[in-house]
């Protein structure tokens, strides 16, 4: 076989393994392929590369070393809007490594516009989302104790992570994506562009999965509210549809007012949620502070509780986009306290009167009109949560093409055919994989266990290794660091390889279904 252009060895890492895996897995490999096909023609190959690699330690031996501390990362407004290299005590910025919008003082579309509370507010309605309903069940399966521990600890865990990431993004402006970030840590060892390809590929994979589970939701919510009321895959269109028109604006910032209805669309279903279920009392309040499971049972419980924090993935792209970039702790801070308690309280409240045997979603625990009422207040929710996705896995492309052009901050033909061409194509693509793949919600657990583990815990704790290498045992702090770090990244591999085996266990257990089927499965 012709290896292919430059991502042969990252289209084999990903997708070889799966080829040992059972039918489900070998028919998501044929349908996943393409994607990496494609993904390599129309952006690994024509478009540039980020910038030449230079390696960052060129950039940065010659001024005496800094942390990358938000605190004292700015003297002035002035220089905390900018953000860039020269204002935080790591040498002067080379145009390779600015801001990937650029000088925006001229332009016809401006990208860095964010408030922080729009921000965080982007963040809550890309991370908090109907999946929240899914932790009542795994309290019931993990026990009352177990789970508030893990929903708490997680969380905590969430937010250092998500802290070292706005730590690398001060430290190197220019990166806006994992992929970006892959380009910095491979660098060093002559392998930016496969480091750049690796995270990207990755990023981009599992923004697509979400984008179809937000489909597959649409569809599941549309056949309660409709009774089944014709072919599922008309609903998954309608949809495919709804999704795309939402996701034509090309600004975080005018998404960020879709934000707020998703917000207040999830919050207003979980009250009537909790109320509904709070009356009628389906468990007779029966709880268990501990349970007795298999590893497979008790580990996949806990996958649903990692996916509930699973938007670091497009933290990059969204601290690029703010007005003053050094805000971004306030952001973090605003989400991390918002849906850790959030969490807390739904599945500890829905557990108690749902009793060990609640469902997942906790809304079909409630009575059938009951859950109309509330999928239909959680539409806005179920569609902006999957657009934020959308956009983040259209912008990662869009800006691939044209960094370094004029042609983001222009309202050219070929600026918006192109951000609506990529915007189509993408939402296709998750369309036809929330189809076309029998056991997609296994998938998606497979996924998750992959990719989440990783761009929510694991990488953070690469991240501060890299920035801080040299400096381990600089001071008692440094040491204690270094070794919370290393336990991070301990961490996200065994959530990734336990995950992984709770997954693909799930898959072989499961039949196989049938695609593009008018009973859509959740």
């Amino acid at each position: 076989m012709t290896p292919m252009p430059h991502l042969s060895h990252t289209y084999c890492l990903f997708f070889s393994p799966l080829i040992s895996y059972p039918l489900q897995l070998r028919t998501f490999y044929s349908t996943v392929s393409p994607i990496a096909l494609i993904y390599t023609i129309v952006v690994v190959g024509p478009a540039r590369p980020i910038a030449p690699y230079h390696p960052v330690s060129s950039l940065t031996m010659a001024q005496p070393y800094q942390d990358p501390n938000f605190d004292a990362a700015a003297n002035s407004k002035r220089e905390r809007a900018l953000g860039d290299k020269e204002n935080h005590g790591v040498g002067h910025a080379t145009p390779e490594y600015e801001n990937p919008f650029g000088n925006e003082e001229f332009s016809e579309v401006k990208y860095r516009t964010l408030y922080w509370w729009q921000c965080g507010m982007i963040m809550i309605a890309e991370t908090i989302s109907l999946g929240i309903l899914s932790l009542p069940s795994a309290v019931a399966t993990l026990g009352l104790v177990a789970a508030v521990i893990l929903i708490v600890g997680l969380g905590l865990l969430a937010t250092y992570t998500g802290y070292v990431i706005g730590q690398f993004k001060l430290r190197y402006p220019h990166v806006h994506s994992m992929a970006d970030a892959g380009e910095v840590m491979f660098g060093q060892f002559g392998l930016g562009r496969f480091g750049r390809e690796f995270l990207g590929t990755a990023q981009l994979l599992f923004l697509v999965f979400i984008m179809g589970s937000h489909i597959l939701t649409f569809t599941v919510m549309m056949n309660t509210l409709t009774d089944y009321g014709t072919c599922s895959i008309v609903f998954g269109i309608v949809g495919l549809v709804v999704s795309f028109v939402f996701a034509l604006p090309r600004t975080l910032r005018k998404v960020s007012w879709f934000s707020f209805a998703s917000f207040i669309s999830i919050l207003s279903a979980l009250l009537i949620t909790m109320i509904a279920i709070a009356i009628q009392r389906p468990g007779n309040g029966q709880v268990d502070a501990t349970t007795k499971i298999d590893v497979a049972t008790g580990f996949l419980a806990v996958t649903n509780i990692v996916f509930a924090y699973a938007g670091h993935v497009a933290f990059f792209g969204f601290i690029s986009e703010m007005q003053v970039p050094t805000d971004y702790p306030k952001t973090l801070y605003m989400l991390q306290a918002t849906d850790t308690i959030m969490y807390v309280v739904a599945a500890v409240v829905i557990y108690y009167y749902g009793g060990k045997d609640v469902k997942s979603p906790a809304l079909s625990s409630t009575s059938p009109i009951t859950a109309k009422v509330a999928y239909g207040i959680a539409i806005p929710t179920i569609v902006i949560a999957g657009v934020i996705n959308g956009h983040v896995a259209t912008k990662y492309i869009y800006v691939r093409l044209f960094r370094g052009t004029d042609r983001m901050q222009k309202r050219s033909l070929v600026s918006i055919g192109s951000w609506v061409g990529i915007t189509l194509v993408l939402w296709i693509i998750a369309w036809v994989i929330a189809e076309a793949i029998p056991v997609f919600n296994n998938l998606l657990s497979l996924i998750t266990a992959l990719f989440a583990s990783w761009f929510t815990y694991g990488l953070s704790g690469v991240f501060w290794l890299f920035l801080y290498q040299g400096q381990y045992g600089r001071s008692w702090r440094n040491i204690f660091l270094t070794i919370v770090n290393l336990l991070v990244v301990i961490i996200g591999g065994c959530l990734c390889g336990m995950g992984l085996w709770v997954s693909g266990k799930a898959i072989h257990d499961q039949k196989g279904g049938s695609s593009f089927s008018c009973t859509a499965s959740n």
